[in-house]
């Protein structure tokens, strides 16, 4: 399973995946990947509602993350979130890369409503969640809350 973007690939991660991938200098594994891989090896069904690798095509370089903090929820909501490493920044990566995983997310009879947060002083993220129309729906200790819907 992979998603292609006009300049980026989108892979779900595996161990797998991560043993045929290039990381780029300044991209490192968080805890994130490791807590998804345990979940993954005991729920096959979570593959595509974690992370997602996003590499750069050009050079077959993972250059951030992406993905949902796990399947659709009862009421049909899946969060997202992204991180591109900062020597990539600003270069609309992670607009394309976040606008692709909604499509794909929305593609599921199961996903009425993608919700997202970001600190309120990363305009950066801001931008990005405006430029795909996400609303804006509150805040909670500096956090913003947005939300699209199907």
């Amino acid at each position: 399973m992979e998603i292609l973007t006009q300049r980026l690939k989108l892979i779900p991660c595996t161990e797998e995946s991560i043993s045929i991938i290039r990381t780029s200098e300044d991209y490192e594994m968080g805890p994130h990947i490791n807590m998804y891989l345990r979940e993954l090896k005991d729920d096959s069904t979570l593959l595509g509602w974690g992370v997602w690798f996003v590499i750069n095509q050009e050079n077959n370089t993972i250059i951030g993350d992406i993905g949902f903090k796990g399947k659709p929820n009862s009421e049909n909501i899946v969060e997202i979130g992204y991180g591109i490493v900062p020597s990539t920044q600003g270069k609309g990566y992670a607009t394309e890369a976040v606008q692709k995983l909604i499509e794909w997310a929305f593609s599921d009879k199961n996903v009425t409503k993608i919700v997202a947060e970001c600190l309120d002083d990363n305009v950066p993220s801001i931008r990005v969640l405006e430029k795909l129309q996400m609303n804006r729906i509150g805040s909670e200790n500096k956090m913003l809350k947005w939300q699209l819907e199907k």
